[in-house]
């Protein structure tokens, strides 16, 4: 069978909450607070190229892992699902290390917006700030649901951690008077971004950065409880 390479090139680029890959939902969706805008790139940056999409309630967009490590393709991942233990096929699982290095999401589209250049306001975004964005697709209810499909191990979103906060986060968090909403950041760490190999260190502190925040927790794996413990702006210094 005759093939051809092709190459693309980004149509747009992601402005999202995320600044850091830790952190991020291993999902679209997931969460909710998550707000993100697609920039769109010239010559698409004209309204004729959105004109009708705001018909569709959700799009798909087809973008790039563009700070995954080159030549890291892998022909087999361990899904943080399974508890990391386990590998399977790289076509069985959604790792970053693929042979394309493309993703997949779909997310809510909450608004088309021409000002101040063309550009989509989405919600439930999960791309890390500044990902190339190579295709935007309405997402189409009556062929892209399919009401019968399952999965054996991936069944149901994960186990979702309960979330407190200390009372020097709150003072602090209050203090910054930041642009991020505690929602965000409520969601986002109830979903524990951690590594499963880490599932065993109650007192570590992780840090997730999320617009101009740098948050850290640290989680109690036998109350499924995470702590947020301290916050600052993520210039003030390294962690």
């Amino acid at each position: 069978m005759d093939s051809k390479s092709q190459t693309i090139t980004p149509i747009a680029v992601a402005q999202t909450p995320y600044r850091d890959k830790f952190g991020i939902p291993r999902q679209p969706n997931l969460v909710s607070k998550a707000i993100g805008k697609i920039w769109l790139n010239a010559p698409y940056n004209q309204a004729e190229a959105l004109a009708g999409l705001e018909a569709a309630s959700h799009i798909w967009l087809i973008w790039g892992f563009h700070k995954a490590p080159p030549g890291q393709t892998r022909l087999s991942s361990r899904p943080p699902r399974l508890g990391g233990n386990e590998k399977l096929g790289v076509f069985a699982t959604r790792s970053t290390h693929r042979p394309n290095g493309l993703g997949l999401s779909v997310v809510e589209l909450i608004e088309v917006n021409l000002e101040p250049t063309p550009h989509l306001v989405v919600g439930g975004i999960d791309l890390l700030d500044g990902t190339p964005v190579y295709d935007i697709k309405p997402y189409l209810p009556y062929v892209d649901r399919v009401n019968s499909a399952s999965h054996d191990w991936a069944e149901e979103a994960p186990q979702k951690l309960t979330v407190v906060a200390t009372p020097q986060f709150v003072a602090s968090f209050l203090a910054l008077k930041s642009e991020v909403e505690m929602s965000l950041i409520e969601e986002v760490v109830s979903f524990d971004p951690r590594p499963a190999y880490h599932r065993d260190q109650p007192e570590r502190v992780y840090h997730v950065r999320l617009c101009d925040l740098d948050v850290g927790f640290r989680v109690d794996d036998n109350s499924r409880q995470a702590t947020l413990t301290n916050v600052i702006h993520s210039t003030e210094g390294d962690h």
